[in-house]
């Protein structure tokens, strides 16, 4: 059974983390293409590194990094979860529902702008947890508002994250007009350093174009392929279970761990809705909402007590993973 067996915080666990790791990549790289490119920047901070590096790595250093990548961040959010408590108990769950969230669909399982912003991600939530019993947040708000910029840069729908952190101070502190000033002078800061730049390379003029992608309509519609999302399925099911679960648990937890996942869930929201950003539609972005989703996951799957139902319930994830890897219709 391979939820109980991540239950408890056995460091055995990592071995069985690297062997479902690589069982939820290898259906892809049997068939993935022989070339596939890689930005890491935003065409805007192209000026900094005028170098070419999207075909630097082959498919399968590609894939294989990105597994590296994503088993570090699964080890540092499994850390984070267990050192704030959010689950009340130590666990390795967080770290199993990481690599089976970012295993779902094939583009998550290539070296991304989003898979690397995740690491900004997990950093911010260190910062933002430590917003509860912290007594100046004004240098955490600074710090994650360069954090958000930097995010930015390498992919720029991370500028949305810039909301979680006035959410933060909503949720975690009494109001306080420095502490959200003190957010936009760390954003701030970051842009200043590109904006000299860019006028020491004559181009202080194109510097406002930055922005312009925000101004873009929600799409009322997008042109997805139905039966690859079929994998999403057990993910609604679960997800929804979760939120029944913290229903239930939700006034028996410490007021921090409530805080904490009202955050989470505005964090998952946020990053779900950027997405428009984006000039064209790729499913990769969704990879900045696999660390809150994971930890809802982890929620679930601790306090569940049917073993039959979640046990069930996470091997139907597993197999329908690995099957719509092998078939792409």
């Amino acid at each position: 059974m391979i939820v109980r067996a991540f239950r408890t915080l056995n460091p055995l666990s990592i071995i069985w983390l690297i062997i479902l790791l690589f069982v939820l990549r290898v259906g892809y790289a049997y068939h993935a293409p022989a070339n596939i490119s890689v930005a890491f920047l935003e065409p805007f901070v192209r000026l900094l590194i005028p170098v070419s590096y999207e075909h630097l790595f082959s498919t399968g250093v590609n894939i294989f990094l990105a597994g590296v990548l994503v088993l570090i961040q699964a080890l540092l959010l499994n850390y984070l979860v267990n050192r704030y408590n959010l689950l009340g108990k130590p666990t390795f769950l967080p770290a199993l529902m990481y690599i089976t969230i970012s295993g779902l669909f094939t583009p998550f399982l290539l070296l991304s702008p989003p898979l690397i912003c995740n690491f900004l991600v997990i950093w911010m939530l260190f910062k933002l947890f430590n917003l509860y019993k912290g007594e100046d947040a004004k240098s955490t708000a600074y710090d994650l508002g360069m954090i958000v910029a930097i995010g930015s840069l390498i992919y720029f729908p991370f500028i949305y994250l810039f909301l979680v952190i006035w959410i933060a101070l909503i949720i975690f502190k009494p109001f306080n007009w420095r502490e959200w000033i003190a957010g936009v002078l760390g954003y701030a800061t970051i842009y200043f350093f590109l904006a000299v730049f860019y006028y020491l390379n004559n181009r202080i003029g194109e510097f406002s174009s930055i922005w312009l992608p925000l101004g873009t309509k929600f799409p009322n519609k997008i042109n997805i392929d139905y039966y690859n999302y079929l994998v999403l399925i057990p993910v609604i099911i679960i997800l929804f279970l979760c939120f029944v679960k913290l229903r239930e648990n939700f006034f028996r937890s410490y007021v921090q761990v409530r805080k904490s996942f009202q955050l989470l869930f505005f964090i998952f929201l946020i990053a779900g809705l950027s997405f428009y950003v984006k000039a064209e539609f790729n499913l990769n972005h969704f990879l900045l909402c696999a660390i809150p989703a994971a930890i809802f996951f982890a929620y679930y799957f601790l306090y569940a007590t049917n073993k039959w139902v979640f046990e069930t319930l996470f091997f139907l994830l597993l197999v329908s993973i690995i099957y719509f890897q092998f078939n792409t219709f």
